[in-house]
Formats: structure tokens, sequence, C-alpha cells
């Protein structure tokens, strides 16, 4: 069954671009296009897509405030599409927020070597999200004002439970993805580990809010993460981090050396490496060599760490499409590091959890609204 599409944008020109890449697909059905918000929840109620894709700047009705609307309404995965600018970012990260499942560049020129490959990444996009049953991840923080207009830290509220958690099979053992969950009550002891490594993608921006939002600020661990964003978008995407959670964020930056209750950004569009110096572990960014897909990329900052931390890591896959982070977990694993990967219900994309999971290599299985919690309860 095709994956049903409604375009919405306020300009002719672009709506009909989209519209023909997509119906070039023939597992892709573009059933409706709008040219505004008010447009696009009216639409999204009559006709019940499986994807929308929306601008952010439109007349009568905005983006962001349609995305609101519709997923208050009629729940369906939105994919925005953004302007590479620090405006751009900061309204996407808004989207986001509001319900949007992902985002994509408008000029595709950013996303991709050449102008098909980019007609395939927004293909591909379109049917990694609207192909699996929505479910969106929810944040358990909410930023609030302060006297001074500045965004404020608050408290988390209490964490989901309840849910099993799916206890896998020795490393190197296959998985079926329709293996049963079974209870695992096992606390995690975070003085087994020396850092935390986090990779994700597709769904992630939330998914990493919710996880890092649970933490206490005297988390005892050094976090490195790797989200699959443009270099323009992951300065911003920090610094909401760093407002909403009791951890400090910060983007990485060369020299940056770990400390406890600091997780680190890797920057868009580079690598992050972490290195051991002197009697200290720092990063070293690096720019990305022609045959790096992914910019930053969970493998190369995954196969770094197991240099320098051996079986002393806790590596977590969350949602993304791909397999970026299965040869760096295999690489961790071999060295004695556990592997965390999100289940496939509570993922936006089963991809980069799943190529880790189907390799064997995961020690647990795990919803989302748990692997903040397990982090948590072992500090």
């Amino acid at each position: 069954m095709a994956v049903r599409v409604l375009v919405v944008d306020d300009s002719g020109f672009f709506r009909r671009r989209i519209v023909e890449i997509l119906n070039a697909d023939p597992s892709i059905e573009v059933v409706g296009t709008a040219g505004n918000g008010q447009e696009a929840v009216e639409l999204a109620a009559s006709l019940g897509p499986d994807v929308i894709t929306m601008d952010i700047e439109m007349p009568v009705m905005d983006g962001i405030t349609a995305v609101k609307r519709i997923m208050a309404r009629h729940p369906v995965p939105i994919l925005m599409f953004s302007s590479i600018t620090t405006e751009g970012a900061k309204a996407t990260l808004d989207a986001l927020e509001a319900g949007a499942v992902d985002f994509l560049p408008k000029k595709f020129e950013e996303i991709a070597r050449d102008q098909e490959h980019a007609k395939e990444v927004l293909r591909r996009r379109v049917k990694a999200v609207g192909r699996r049953r929505f479910s969106r991840p929810t944040t358990s923080t909410t930023a609030v004002a302060s006297p001074s207009g500045a965004a404020s830290r608050v408290t988390p509220a209490p964490p989901l439970s309840g849910r099993p958690v799916m206890v896998v099979p020795p490393a190197g053992t296959p998985v079926p993805r329709s293996a049963r969950s079974v209870p695992d009550r096992t606390p995690i002891q975070l003085r087994d580990f020396r850092v935390v490594l986090i990779g994700t993608s597709t769904g992630g921006p939330l998914a990493l809010q919710k996880v890092l939002s649970e933490l206490p600020a005297h988390f005892p661990l050094p976090l490195l993460l790797v989200q699959h964003m443009p270099g323009t978008f992951t300065p911003a995407f920090a610094q909401r981090l760093d407002q909403l959670c009791r951890i400090r964020v910060k983007e990485a930056a060369d020299g940056d050396v770990l400390a406890p209750g600091l997780a680190l950004l890797a920057p868009g569009g580079r690598q992050m490496l972490v290195e051991a110096r002197s009697g200290q572990q720092r990063i070293r960014i690096t720019d990305s060599s022609p045959e790096q897909h992914y910019r930053p990329s969970v493998d190369v900052t995954f196969n770094s760490a197991a240099a320098v931390f051996r079986g002393d890591a806790l590596a977590i896959i969350m949602t993304g499409m791909g397999a970026d982070g299965r040869e760096g977990a295999r690489l961790l694993k071999r060295c004695g590091s556990k592997i965390w990967a999100q289940d496939e219900e509570s993922c936006v994309v089963y991809g980069m959890p799943a190529a880790v999971v189907d390799a064997g290599l995961a020690d647990r299985i795990l919803p989302l609204s748990q692997i903040g919690r397990l982090l948590a309860e072992g500090s």
C-alpha cells in the first residue's frame, strides 16, 4: 500500500516540485496539497494522510501552529522543511517540540551530493516515517520563562513505569524483531562505566530531550551525544537541551575535557572523536572525509571511544534511519562495553536500533520511557 502524503507550502513552485519528486516513486501517493497552515489542518482531518510535509513560514497560519493543531486533533508524522539558518534552526526545533518528527532543508543541495540523491533522501525519509504506526515520543519537561524572559530549568515529571524491557541473548546471537519482552529490573551500576555514548537520528531531538531531562545534576559520568543534524542546528539544539536539563549540555569543541554531568553534542557537519591526552579524555573535532556519509557519524565517535574506554563505556542507540552506530557498537562490544537499544514501539524510525538488535549486539532493548530513568537510578 502506498504511503499517502499531504504537501503543505505557500510556494506553488515548491509544492509542485515536491509532488513531482514524491509521485515518481510508485510506493508514495500525494493525496493533497495546501498553501497555508489552516488548509493543512482541514485537509489533515478530511484526507487522513500517512505523512505531512510542512513549511514553517506561511500566511494565514504558520507551520508550527498547524503542527500543534494537527497533533492535538489527528496525530500524524509531520516532516518539516526548514531554512538552514540560525533562525531557521530555532523555528525547526520549535516545530519538533510541537510534534513534528523530522526535518529537511529546503535547499536540497544541503542534504546530498547531487539533485538525484537529494530526491531519493526525501522519498526514503517520507517512507520511513509513514510506514509504521505513529508513536510520538513525549518529553517529561517543559521550558518555562523566568522573570528575565529566558527559559529556565524545571523538574522533570515522574518517569513512566510498568513497561517491560527485553532480555537479549549473548552478543552475536541474532534477535528476531518479534522476540517477546520479559521483565528485567536489574539495576545498572554506573560505577562500572566511565562514559555514556548516545547515537540517534530521525526522531532523536525529542528522544534525547526525554532521556537527558531525567538525569540529575550530579550525574557521575560524561556523555557524548551524536545526532544527525546540520552544523547550523547543533548550537541551538545544545543550548535548548542545556536550558531544559539539570546536567550541562554544550556543543562539543576541539580540546573540550570530558567531565561528570557534562553532555557534549557532536557539531553538525563534522566528526567528534575522543582521545586520551595527558591523563585526560579530550574531544577532537575533525572535518568529515568524502566517504563519510553521516556528518557527524555515530560510528566515528563510538570507534574512538572504544580505543580510549575499552570495556568501560555504555553505548545507547536510539531512534533513527539507517545503520549508523552498528559497527561502532560492534567494536565497543568486542572490548567489553555494554550496548542498549531503543525498542521498536517507542522509535519514530526503527532503523539504527534495529541494525544493532539484528546483529545481536544489544544487551538490553528498552522503551524510551525507561532509558533516562535507568540512567538516573544508576547514579
